[in-house]
């Protein structure tokens, strides 16, 4: 008898050390940081695909569109959510009845307020997005529903994946919180859109934007699992108001910096913001950062450019068969371009270097722009009355789809 109740202590010891083992690791591995301890490595994961070494040019990368299934050899994607790419879009059209989602990722200073509310107020839609006066965000439900939305952004959910979150953030977050905002679980498809920008323009429009007061330090920047709380500022005290421009580009870990590319990147890939702009392997970080920022925006359902707006206002009507009912706005005369004349052509030179991964990008996505433009055009019967609608919204009245003024 003694001898059982030995051996059922003993028993019993080992499932307590085994429970106390376990609660021990999940305590470590708080947050998922366990899970994939090579996410945070840029030498280990990508040994096998950078096969050239760490001081490689960026220009290396290729650049053209049709390349894009090139770019990404040894870049595995983390997402794990349904998203679906433009030709698909195209194809198949966006269910607004069913289960699809417009994601808008709206990257600073790219003219995403504008085009966000283009979104909420301007689509021609059976059921329209409901904007209550004095009430800065929309409902925009799917017909028939009372809390089922179908588009994710600042002007209808909010900022419910932190604010100006970005491919990182979005693509970890969004079911999760519209599963809790809906009080259901379901699986979506998600069509991801996004705006860019000149990146001299944008750089310059976010100066001046901070040299106003703003800070956006309640953005989250939450990448693998964890949130980065502890990211250096810029500055001392509330803001960096009245800051001169040659003291915002020498702060080494302003996130103004190549922020298109940050922002449409898997910062996963990259070590998240672990030694950010501080690590020997920066030239290696910066390449991987391009690589995935092409291929996200490759792979997005839509993306415009702020400085082709009828062109982008185009593909967006084509891709999801959806009308504006005013058009988007041509503004040539901005506060980025008077700040540009009243620059050094150094200070020029070295906006153009702190953002030399942005303007490769948008290379990248003004071939890709043109690409899918060519693409819908040769595809629509009634494009010169479309595009006149665009242009010249007054003659396109007056004209059939056979005629060409």
């Amino acid at each position: 008898m003694k001898r059982w109740v030995k051996m059922i202590r003993f028993i019993g010891g080992l499932c307590l050390v085994t429970l106390l083992g376990i609660a021990y690791i999940s305590y470590l591995c708080h947050n998922s940081l366990c899970l994939a301890p090579e996410r945070f490595s840029l030498s280990t994961r990508y040994s096998a695909s950078a096969s050239s070494s760490s001081s490689s040019s960026r220009s290396e990368v290729p650049s053209s569109p049709t390349s894009t299934s090139k770019l990404v050899v040894g870049l595995a994607s983390t997402v794990n959510i349904e998203s679906v790419a433009f030709k698909e879009a195209y194809e198949m059209g966006f269910d607004i009845t069913d289960r699809d989602v417009i994601v808008f990722l709206h990257i600073q200073k790219t003219g995403g307020t504008t085009f966000g509310r283009h979104l909420v107020r301007d689509l021609n839609l059976e059921n329209p997005c409901n904007c209550p006066r004095k009430r800065k965000r929309c409902d925009c439900f799917r017909p028939n529903t009372i809390n089922e939305q179908w588009l994710f952004s600042r002007y209808s959910t909010g900022w419910k994946c932190g604010l100006h979150a970005d491919w990182t953030e979005l693509t970890d977050c969004v079911e999760g919180a519209l599963d809790e905002y809906e009080g259901l679980a379901k699986k979506r498809r998600y069509f991801f859109i996004t705006v860019l920008r000149d990146p001299i323009h944008r750089y310059l429009s976010e100066f001046r934007h901070v040299q106003r007061g703003a800070t956006w330090k309640s953005a989250r920047h939450w990448c693998g699992g964890q949130e980065f709380t502890s990211l250096p500022h810029c500055y001392k005290g509330s803001n960096w108001t009245g800051v001169e421009l040659d003291e915002f580009m020498n702060c080494s870990y302003n996130l103004a910096h190549n922020r298109q590319t940050r922002m449409l990147a898997d910062l996963t890939l990259a070590g998240c913001y672990t030694g950010y702009n501080t690590t020997a392997d920066q030239l290696e970080r910066d390449r991987i950062l391009l690589q995935s920022a092409k291929q996200n925006l490759a792979s997005m359902a839509y993306f415009g450019l702020t400085e082709q707006q009828a062109v982008s206002q185009y593909i967006f009507e084509r891709t999801f068969h959806l009308d504006f009912e005013n058009n988007f706005d041509q503004a040539n005369a901005t506060l980025s371009a008077q700040a540009i004349a009243e620059l050094t052509p150094a200070q020029i030179e070295r906006v153009r270097q702190l953002n030399s991964l942005d303007e490769e990008l948008l290379e990248f996505a003004r071939q890709l722009l043109q690409e899918r433009f060519q693409l819908l055009k040769r595809r629509d019967p009634h494009f010169r009355q479309n595009w006149l609608r665009m242009v010249h919204p007054l003659k396109s009245e007056r004209i059939d789809g056979n005629s060409l003024v």
